[in-house]
């Protein structure tokens, strides 16, 4: 049997959401420009190169921001703007192969694979996409090019903005051996500092060492650590209109602020809930499975937990309950600086009323409220517990799990 060596690319657009305030607005070009998430925000989402070059990181308050680079220009973000015009650039994207997983907003892996036929090599079809997306929305892309998702992402990395990365699969071992263990997606500061206590620093250490010994320290996730380390990743790309018959209704936010008081995050906790039940009553669909996701002030270390329940829900108060227990099994190591919460397992929910009264009541009071918020706006009527510090919490971020289509195929 003939092996065909895969051929990936992964696409990082560059500094995304102020390159494209910088082509709406000509003002701001070759200017240091800072995206923020809303008015009052006081957090940088990302900022231009012009910025960077001055000091300016994602994650800064834009006090800081300000007292390095004076001149820096703050923008609020624009969503509708952002996501936009990644639909559009995922189109161009699926020019080239049907074979296109977005990552997040701004970056998205392609299998190139079987297209090499038509365009000659994956390098031609990267400078194609790259001349594209500069004519038609004046902004740049880095590309990676390798033979997995893993060192595809990692070579995008390599060269920015703007450039044009290939790992060839005899450069794997090269590259690997005294690469830093941080550098590859999925090792965050926490599993970074774990494995350094075992004296793995480097990639290549980590290809080397002992399996059973990882496995003992990190279960099964052990043997995919070592086999990172050695440059090998199998997951294929996943179109997302073929990520299965099940899809997932979530929101996450960014806070204004760190918090680790409980009973803020509990009401932040509510707040998502009723996020993501107001949707899925409207796409009229309800789920057994909760996830929670939680990110921590260093905006490396992160988790997520979900727990599969007996019967489909989608009320906004069964959705917190079940996000709460799976908040309150887990001890929160750091202050909280992003939440997230999805349901997920979902079906088409049948139009029929409760057969016990109270529930009855519950549905029509949900009903009303969803009404009244779609007439007049999201969180117009809300939860009491929410009114006294609605507008501290939240923000416009745009959340990992965004995606250029909305929900489809949602199983029966």
């Amino acid at each position: 049997m003939i092996v065909v060596e895969r051929v990936i690319m992964h696409i990082d657009m560059n500094a995304f959401f102020a390159s494209v305030e910088q082509q709406a607005n000509p003002e701001l070009r070759g200017r240091p420009v800072a995206v923020v998430g809303g008015h009052g925000r006081t957090v940088i989402t990302t900022s231009s190169y012009e910025a960077r070059a001055k000091g300016v990181k994602t994650g800064m308050a834009v006090w800081e921001g300000k007292r390095i680079c004076p001149e820096l220009i703050i923008v609020v973000g624009d969503n509708r703007k952002y996501t936009h015009t990644s639909s559009r650039i995922n189109e161009i994207f699926r020019d080239y192969t049907p074979e296109v997983e977005p990552f997040s907003i701004d970056e998205s892996w392609l299998d190139v694979t079987a297209s090499l036929s038509i365009f000659g090599s994956a390098e031609t079809i990267a400078y194609l996409i790259k001349a594209r997306i500069r004519n038609l929305f004046g902004i740049t892309c880095s590309i990676g090019i390798a033979p997995n998702k893993l060192l595809a992402k990692l070579a995008s990395d390599m060269q920015k903005p703007d450039g044009l990365t290939i790992i060839s699969p005899a450069d794997v071992a090269r590259i690997m051996e005294r690469l830093p263990i941080k550098e590859l997606c999925g090792i965050g500061r926490k599993m970074e500092r774990h494995l350094k206590m075992m004296s793995i620093y480097t990639c290549g250490e980590l290809g080397r060492c002992d399996e059973a010994r990882l496995t003992a320290k990190f279960g099964i996730v052990g043997q995919r650590l070592k086999r990172m380390g050695q440059g090998l990743d199998d997951s294929p790309v996943i179109p997302f209109a073929e990520e299965g018959d099940v899809k997932s209704v979530g929101h996450s936010r960014t806070l204004e602020r760190d918090i680790s008081d409980p009973a803020e995050i509990r009401r932040f906790l509510l707040q998502l809930s009723e996020m993501v039940g107001s949707r899925a009553r409207r796409y009229n669909v309800s789920g057994r499975t909760i996830h929670l996701y939680v990110r921590y002030a260093d905006f490396v270390s992160s988790w997520g937990k979900q727990v599969t329940l007996k019967n489909h829900i989608n009320l906004s108060d069964e959705i917190y309950r079940a996000a709460l227990g799976i908040l309150e099994s887990v001890e929160l190591e750091q202050s909280v600086r992003l939440l997230g919460v999805s349901l997920g397992n979902l079906k088409h929910q049948a139009a029929q009323l409760p057969l016990f009264e109270e529930e009855r009541k519950k549905l029509f009071a949900t009903r009303a409220m969803d009404a009244i918020n779609d007439r007049f706006g999201r969180m117009s009527v809300t939860f009491g517990t929410l009114l006294p510090e609605k507008e501290k919490f939240g923000s416009q971020v745009i959340p990992p799990s965004w995606r250029p289509e909305g929900i489809k195929k949602v199983g029966a």
